[in-house]
């Protein structure tokens, strides 16, 4: 496992949404974590699978004992935002945003596991993405689009600097970590990138 943010350009992927789904809007940049996390190491962070009575079950192939047992993994992410003021007035990055991955709807083995049932050829190495990790009440929404409420809403910083999308010169970090009793702490390290101008010429 390892930290992922799949950047959107978001005023393309409305544009192309209703005639193609995403497609340039999804396509231009990925950045990714330092580190990569065995799920071996992941072990003690496990929590039950439950899916609440009102909604549908999973189908029997993406559902077992064991993944009722243990089938969910408690990663906690904190989503951050430096502006370029920030940086160069010496400030703190923002956090945005903290949630954790135990609230995907999903888990990683029945993505896998659906993947793959298609036909997909999934190999080792293999970087498959979750989507985006928000969780159930407000401060927990993983992305800015959800944050500012598709920027109707702009979020303000303590700086007194509001964002309703992201501005060149505005990093975004998301640093990923689990914890629990008896267990040592174990990091993603941070994934970091940073919105570039357009180059001149």
């Amino acid at each position: 496992m390892c930290l992922l943010n799949d950047w959107s350009a978001r005023d393309i992927q409305f544009w192309e949404m209703l005639p193609l789904g995403p497609f340039s809007g999804k396509n231009f940049c990925t950045t990714v974590s330092p580190w990569v996390v065995s799920l071996e190491a992941l072990a003690p962070y496990r929590l039950p699978f439950t899916r609440p009575a009102n909604e549908p079950q999973p189908l029997p192939y993406l559902d077992d004992a064991t993944h009722r047992a243990s089938g969910v993994l408690d990663i906690q992410l904190d989503v951050l935002l430096e502006t370029s003021q920030q940086r160069a007035t010496a400030q703190a990055p923002t956090r945005l945003s903290h949630t954790s991955f135990k609230h995907q709807y999903w888990t990683f083995a029945q993505m896998v596991a659906q993947h793959t049932l298609g036909g997909c050829n999934l190999q080792s190495g293999d970087l498959l993405g979750s989507g985006t990790i928000s969780g159930p009440t407000d401060g927990e929404q993983g992305a800015m689009i959800e944050l500012s409420q598709a920027g109707r809403a702009p979020v303000t910083l303590p700086n007194g600097e509001q964002r309703g999308f992201l501005h060149d010169g505005d990093a975004v970090i998301l640093k990923g970590w689990c914890e629990a009793p008896g267990a040592v702490r174990i990091g993603f390290g941070e994934c970091r990138g940073e919105v570039l101008g357009v180059r001149g010429g």
